[in-house]
C-alpha cells in the first residue's frame, strides 16, 4: 500500500469512530432527558449529572444574613 492509501484509510476510520462517539453520546443524553422528564424531575444539573458535584461553600439554603 502506498503512504497515501495508508493516510486516507486512517483518516475515514478517524472518522467513523468520531462520528460513532458522537452519535452513542448523543443517545445516552437523550435517553437520559428523556427518563428525567417521564420521572417528572426537574432537568437541574444535580439531577442531570449527579457525579459533577457543585462545591458546598455556594449552595446556602434560607435567608442570607449580611455580616
Amino acid at each position: 500500500m502506498k503512504l497515501s492509501h495508508k493516510i486516507l484509510l486512517s483518516l475515514a476510520i478517524g472518522t467513523a469512530a468520531g462520528i460513532l462517539i458522537y452519535a452513542t453520546r448523543n443517545s445516552n443524553t437523550k435517553r437520559m432527558l428523556a427518563l428525567v422528564a417521564d420521572e417528572g424531575y426537574e432537568t437541574a444539573q444535580d439531577i442531570l449529572f449527579p457525579g459533577k458535584g457543585i462545591p458546598e461553600k455556594h449552595l446556602h439554603y434560607g435567608p442570607v444574613i449580611p455580616e
